[in-house]
């Protein structure tokens, strides 16, 4: 039987405003341009999965006007099926990026936040022993899912983003795959130098495949015996918003495909580059295709 993958996350409204710098305190300042998209890390992960071509199932809660990204992930070929309609305000993000790339965000839950362990439970019910479950930390509940997932035998894959002091508290030892950008393993090491921060996250979830994407200085991936570094693609950087994103859906797409470690990786590496030579969360993760005629 193939197994399957549940991404239990984030459905959000994203604005996007183009600014010459981010804003300072008590400073107004013009945006060049105003945007809408799709977006939360959640449902970016999953139309990534989907666009590498996994099968993925998505699960979340949405407010009245979130309809439109239930739609847009069914059309990317996510099963929405496990998708609640609540009362709340859908969850957005408004998105400042620089004339640089670079990106500042500032998220309100809304409908994400409203999540509880009994739909957790009755989702979770649906899937079993050797399926994934994909979390990060934009919704409520995500040490129950965490807990519940590893009871189940899912294979955890974690992504503490955004990461906050509680993340801490959570049952990361029973994680599966830890995915985290530099700022998120310092963190959660509470070491600043990255080599000493993996060293201890190494310490702290030994029975943990570690992968630490670092932007222009590509992916260092750690487990038990396992090594890789692999280089970032050279490419003109447009936005960064989403290419964490686009990285963990082709990864684990891949390895659900059977391909190993490596190969995953730099797949995962390409499509990560294609994503931020373009504008936007899910309108610049790229399909399956684009990844393998593109030549990094």
């Amino acid at each position: 039987m193939t197994n399957k993958i549940l991404n239990f996350g984030s459905l959000n409204i994203d604005y996007v405003y183009k600014v010459p710098h981010f804003v300072k305190p008590g400073e107004t300042l013009a945006s060049q341009y105003f945007e809408t998209f799709f977006g939360g890390k959640g449902a970016n992960q999953s139309t990534a999965l989907a666009r590498a071509g996994a099968t993925v199932s998505h699960a979340g809660k949405i407010g009245p006007e979130g309809k439109r990204l239930k739609e847009q992930l069914q059309s990317d070929g996510v099963d929405v099926t496990h998708i609640i309609e609540g009362s709340t305000p859908n969850g957005h993000a408004c998105i400042q990026v620089d004339t640089k790339g670079q990106n500042a965000i500032l998220i309100y839950p809304g409908s994400n936040g409203e999540v509880t362990k009994e739909e957790i439970e009755t989702t979770l019910n649906q899937f079993g022993e050797g399926d994934f479950l994909l979390l990060q930390n934009e919704i409520s509940c995500v040490d129950a899912l965490i807990k519940l997932g590893n009871e189940r035998g899912l294979k955890v894959c974690f992504n503490p983003a955004p990461m906050n002091p509680s993340v801490r508290e959570y049952p990361i030892g029973l994680v599966n795959t830890l995915i985290v950008n530099e700022t998120e393993a310092q963190a959660l090491s509470k070491k600043e130098n990255m080599e000493e921060a993996i060293e201890q996250l190494i310490k702290l979830y030994p029975q943990t495949e570690l992968i630490i994407t670092l932007g222009k200085l590509g992916v260092v991936y750690r487990y038990q015996t396992e090594k890789y570094e692999i280089p970032a693609c050279s490419v003109n950087v447009v936005d960064t918003t989403g290419a964490g994103d686009t990285f963990i859906g082709f990864y684990l797409a891949a390895k659900l495909e059977g391909k190993g470690v490596e190969e995953a990786l730099k797949l995962a590496s390409k499509a990560s580059g294609l994503c931020v030579s373009k504008q936007g969360a899910q309108s610049s993760i790229p399909t399956k295709e684009a990844v393998q005629n593109f030549s990094a």
